[in-house]
């Protein structure tokens, strides 16, 4: 298991969530990622960017999404999100925490964000997290879809299925 840099009492002051690979371990088996993505309100990113450069991280470049990837002294790579959709006050209200007890996004925003990515990783991730969810976490997962993304709700179903399949299989099949 790698050591992500411990970022609480850096961002202390603000609203923040894990997101990404690094945050599915919160809901599945942990999976090797390259980096930790973070989630930040858009309107506080300059003053988080800000924060962690104070700490150390150094800019590497700016990100095509909003944002910016950021190194560590001991080149942990960080991945600072701008965000501004409709559901992230929601979200960021209401975070979980992972083992080590940092904040990640909640399963169904988790889910939401990686439906809308569209990449094959990202549906990976989201059938293996909703195959390890129990029934009241995928009813939270449909209550935000429906909320959010109601034209995904039968993908969704699918997804759901197909994760509930993969974690029936026998280990020598995964």
């Amino acid at each position: 298991m790698r050591q992500w840099p411990d970022l609480r009492k850096i961002l202390e002051d603000f609203d923040w969530v894990i997101i990404g690979g690094v945050a599915t371990r919160a809901y599945m088996p942990e999976r090797v990622t390259k980096d930790m993505d973070i989630l930040v309100r858009e309107e506080d990113g300059r003053d988080v960017l800000d924060r962690l450069q104070k700490a150390g991280f150094a800019v590497v470049s700016p990100l095509s999404i909003g944002g910016y990837m950021l190194s560590s002294l001991e080149g942990v790579e960080i991945d600072l999100i701008f965000g501004n959709q409709t559901w992230l006050a929601e979200a960021l209200a209401n975070p979980d925490y992972d083992f080590a007890g940092y904040p990640v996004l909640g399963l169904p925003y988790l889910i939401l964000m990686k439906m809308m990515s569209a990449r094959g990783r990202d549906f990976g991730d989201v059938t293996t997290m909703l195959g390890w969810a129990d029934d009241d976490a995928l009813e939270k997962v449909r209550q935000v879809i429906t909320k959010f993304s109601p034209q995904d709700k039968d993908d969704l179903e699918s997804l759901i299925f197909l994760g509930q399949q993969e974690r029936q299989l026998p280990d020598d099949l995964i």
